[in-house]
């Protein structure tokens, strides 16, 4: 019988910002980190590669919450800064065709309608290939830089981004499907009994609507969120049509997957509709020896610069981890920021936290093509599905091709991947198995 192919993303770590600026293969001209060159490359390469998106992390700060200050933050840019992903996603859906383009936009800093606006055009002009990656805030700078004095309490977050929703999703359908008829004989454009004022009022937002443009291609961007808390599951679960996982073995992406899945039921919604993939930096080269010594080398650069992995978890979480000792177990954390990476720290010491990264702890990610992809399979069909999200902070057009170019084709040849695309629109390509 054949095998059900799994899906395939990238996540682009720090968003539209430097990359691997000071390490080898970072390109001839790390200066040049604010053209879009690099991130082309890669899209024009997932789509070789077929896969589904590319989505654009980002935040909106510089932030100081290591240490109080941002010094560590700017000396090695470490997170920031970073560009607008808007603009970002507009350069990528010009490079491509067929694959679908995420973009990072947090219900703190966009009013409804501007958001609104902005993904449906996103969508148009990609005619059909747009999302948004939905994000309520974590750090209090990026809350500070919009007039606010922190960010509002996790859960009451996600009440008001449920709200939010609401009203994207009216906005977005406030055009008819077939309101513009562009009757050219009898002069009418759009018909206007198929335009509609959404007149909201809700306990956090208002808009009259209707938006300024007709629905586009896909209907509604296809939505992507990263709810892994308990609140965010459930929020994940009534509007999410992709969720990014973290998780640390096989048996905790099986519970997370699950547990979304079983929502989406509670929730009245089909769970197939939702695809889970899961964040992993794989490290492939010609042999397991020349795999395993670059693994040992990026311990040994996390060990040369610690502060670097700190501040890092330190703006995820929006705690000042150089309160505490390197080589002490962490104790139980409360986190008004990404609640689900809190959690996985309890335990462990920091020293620890620092060199495993996005590494699992059960299966080893990292030797030749060949054997990468038979653990991903494996993984896969133990999880259940639904694929992986991609990532490497330190992007560099060398990884690129050691994913698409080496471990894609292993993945094609195992079956469980797709060789090309089935649709032309984003969300058909998600849905299609």
């Amino acid at each position: 019988m054949a095998r059900k192919p799994f899906h395939l993303a990238w996540f682009i770590s720090r968003g539209f910002g430097p990359k691997a600026w000071r390490l080898p293969w970072g390109g001839p001209n790390p200066k040049g980190w604010t053209s879009p060159d690099l991130f082309v490359d890669l899209s024009r390469a997932l789509e070789r590669a077929a896969f589904d998106y590319v989505m654009i992390e980002d935040s909106s700060n510089i932030p100081y919450t290591y240490q109080n200050s941002h010094d560590i933050y700017l000396r090695y840019a470490v997170d920031s800064p970073k560009l607008d992903p808007a603009v970002l996603a507009s350069f990528l859906i010009q490079a491509t065709r067929r694959l679908g383009v995420v973009t990072t936009l947090s219900t703190t800093e966009y009013h409804p309608f501007q958001l609104a606006r902005l993904t449906n055009t996103l969508d148009h002009v990609s005619h059909g290939r747009a999302g948004w990656n939905l994000v309520t805030g974590s750090n209090d700078g990026g809350a500070q830089n919009f007039g606010l004095d922190r960010q509002y309490p996790h859960d009451q977050r996600y009440d008001m981004a449920d709200e939010y929703v609401d009203l994207v999703t009216r906005l977005w359908e406030s055009w008819d499907a077939d309101a513009v008829v562009m009757d050219q004989q009898n002069e009418i454009f759009a018909d206007p009994s198929k335009v509609h004022p959404v007149h909201f009022e809700g306990q956090y937002f208002r808009s009259r609507g209707p938006l300024g443009a007709p629905r586009s291609p896909q209907g509604r961007p296809v939505i992507c969120q990263a709810g892994g808390s308990p609140r965010g599951r459930q929020f994940a679960a009534r509007w999410a049509e992709t969720v990014i996982g973290t998780a640390r073995s096989v048996a905790s992406m099986k519970a997370f997957r699950d547990d979304i899945r079983a929502k989406a039921r509670e929730a009245g919604r089909d769970p197939d509709s939702i695809k889970v993939l899961f964040l992993i930096t794989p490290i492939v080269d010609e042999s397991r020896e020349n795999a395993e010594m670059r693994r040992r080398a990026q311990l040994e650069d996390a060990s040369r610069h610690l502060d670097v992995h700190l501040a890092s978890l330190s703006r995820t979480s929006g705690i000042d981890f150089s309160k505490f000792d390197l080589d002490e177990p962490l104790p139980e954390l409360k986190s008004n920021g990404h609640q689900t990476l809190v959690a996985q720290y309890s335990g462990r010491t920091l020293r620890e936290i620092s060199g495993t990264g996005k590494m699992l702890s059960d299966v080893n990610l990292v030797g030749t093509a060949q054997d990468v992809a038979a653990r991903l399979s494996e993984v896969v069909d133990e999880v259940g599905g639904d694929g992986f999200l991609l990532m490497d902070p330190d992007l560099t057009r060398r990884y690129i091709a050691e994913i698409t170019d080496g471990l894609v084709p292993e993945l094609q040849r195992l079956g469980v991947v797709r060789t090309q695309y089935e649709h032309e629109q984003f969300r058909d390509n998600l849905m299609a198995f």
